[in-house]
């Protein structure tokens, strides 16, 4: 295995990371709208059980209708986002397996067939079960959905940092030895709730930039209010719930991903009490030369503030990427941190014995085995227990591939934060002015609400590019770099489905754009016009 990954077709790499930020691009544009949705809807479907007024159960079915447009879209991309582990990445399949497929198997088995259950209630369940157990339907499908996310997320979490398993040399493969440990480690559970939330920003401004739309043409005017404020509150309280759980998945990564921190902050040469970067001059165009350049030009920082948020302390220790490449500096627990070329040196070293280890365990089913190649097995087990962590490092051919793209993880960074900030001050306006004015009024604000949901899904997009680019060079971090985990296949092969997925999944995006504008175009039942509503 080792022999064959060293050897991999580059292209087919390019083509393989290509084809899957393709799909992983196109799925998420259905996934937080689907979330976000969810809650929209239940909300207002509660409404209808404490009221009984028509009005909120007509509200509530138009926006299933389309929640139920997106839900769909999301599944078909979904599906094909998993196969591609064993078609392009079948290497990563067989050493990692046991561990990833287990979160994906729940999620197929539990979450989806929880929501997939629970949709058909909803959807068709009007009138023929009570409206307690219909309003339980709505949330559960939402609450499927969302626990799909978990178990999705729990797996992307555990290529950040994977815990609670061992390699097994016999096997060539990571076995779980903890599944508490992969499902509730840390970082899963920080990723999971920023990325929730995060995800009802977008169904809170969609919500709004419909109502808005309507409210433009003078149509639905209840329906448009009611769901602005609704939506409104959801979105102010996602935005601030977005805040805070992003400030712990920073510190997360901090904790265990420095690199990608260091590339999020282009921060070349750490110290004591760092300031976070507002903003600063980074080329977007090529990677800077951190190791001559000095910090970024016309920088402007906050001061302590990194310090703050990656040790919880404002002088403290934060290291740069010239840090983490020399080494030396000391680490919490007090020992001196490893350099790069070190850890390339006993990955190299644990390559090697791992290749030994095979040779002499093959050997050892066809003949017997002497008392000095049976004490070299055992000492070579021992090595790999110690040196295993640095595996994936002995595939690296030079301490520069540990480095990030800077500028991709430095802009996408501030486009996430920035756009954050503009939501939270957005939905603050909204609510002032669909509680305190009167929100029809206002055309401005229509305006800048239908500005704002294609923003909503940049900074969404912004916030993957930061995790997955920022984690680069590795497919598991630490573990396996990226090239070592494609399959053996021709690069022509993975282009002309690449070509093929962009037809299909543009193919898809349109006619579900097209779908929800003649939904929205129709607009709800007749019942939610003015005339009835009123009556």
């Amino acid at each position: 295995m080792t022999d064959i990954l060293l050897n991999v077709d580059a292209a087919a790499v390019d083509w393989a990371r290509a084809q899957f930020a393709l799909t992983a691009i196109y799925h998420w544009l259905f996934v937080p709208l689907t979330l976000g949705l969810a809650v929209i809807m239940g909300i207002m479907e509660t409404c209808y059980y404490k009221t009984r007024k028509p009005f909120w159960r007509d509200a509530a079915r138009f926006w299933q209708r389309l929640f139920g447009v997106n839900f769909a879209m999301g599944v078909a991309t979904g599906i094909i986002l998993e196969f591609e582990f064993g078609t392009n990445w079948s290497n990563y399949s067989w050493f990692v397996g046991d561990i990833f497929g287990a979160p994906l198997a729940i999620e197929g088995i539990v979450a989806f067939f929880m929501e997939s259950t629970f949709v058909a209630v909803m959807y068709f369940g009007w009138g023929k079960v009570s409206r307690g157990f219909h309003l339980a339907a709505t949330w559960l499908t939402g609450i499927g959905a969302t626990l799909s996310a978990w178990w999705i997320l729990v797996a992307n979490a555990w290529m950040q940092y994977p815990v609670g398993c061992t390699f097994n040399p016999d096997t060539m493969r990571n076995e779980m030895t903890s599944f508490a440990a992969v499902a509730l480690s840390p970082m899963a559970v920080d990723k999971f709730f920023h990325t929730v939330t995060s995800s009802w920003i977008i169904g809170a401004l969609f919500t709004v930039a419909v109502s808005c739309y309507y409210l433009m043409r003078r149509r639905h005017l209840r329906l448009a209010t009611e769901s602005i404020k609704i939506g409104a509150a959801v979105g102010l309280v996602a935005a601030l719930l977005a805040a805070f759980t992003g400030d712990n998945s920073a510190y997360r990564v901090a904790q265990v991903q420095p690199m990608k921190l260091a590339a999020m902050e282009a921060l070349y040469d750490g110290g004591d009490s760092q300031s976070l970067t507002a903003v600063a001059l980074v080329n977007p165009f090529r990677q800077p030369d951190y190791a001559n350049e000095g910090e970024p030009p016309l920088r402007i920082g906050i001061p302590n503030m990194l310090s703050l948020l990656a040790t919880r302390q404002a002088d403290g220790f934060v290291p740069g990427i010239n840090d983490l490449l020399r080494g030396g500096y000391e680490l919490p627990d007090g020992r001196p941190a490893m350099s790069m070329d070190e850890k390339i040196r006993r990955g190299q070293g644990a390559i090697l014995a791992l290749q030994e280890y095979r040779r002499l365990k093959a050997k050892e089913k066809t003949e017997y085995l002497g008392g000095e190649e049976c004490e070299r097995l055992y000492v070579l087990g021992e090595s790999l227990k110690e040196d295993m962590k640095y595996f994936g490092y002995g595939y690296l051919k030079d301490k520069s591939q540990a480095v990030p793209y800077i500028p991709v993880c430095f802009w996408a960074f501030r486009v996430m934060v920035g756009l954050g900030v503009v939501f939270i001050a957005f939905f603050a306006a909204v609510l002032f002015f669909a509680f305190r004015r009167d929100i029809s009024r206002p055309r401005w604000l229509h305006m800048a609400a239908l500005a704002m949901l294609p923003l909503g899904y940049v900074a969404s997009e912004a916030g993957w590019v930061v995790a997955e680019m920022g984690r680069q060079p590795w497919a598991i971090q630490d573990m396996m770099p990226t090239w070592v985990g494609v399959s053996d296949i021709g690069s022509a092969n993975v282009m002309v489905t690449f070509f093929i997925f962009l037809a299909l999944f543009s193919t898809l995006l349109a006619v579900e754009v097209n779908i929800l504008r003649k939904q929205i175009k129709r607009g709800p039942e007749e019942s939610l016009d003015e005339t009835k509503a009123q009556s």
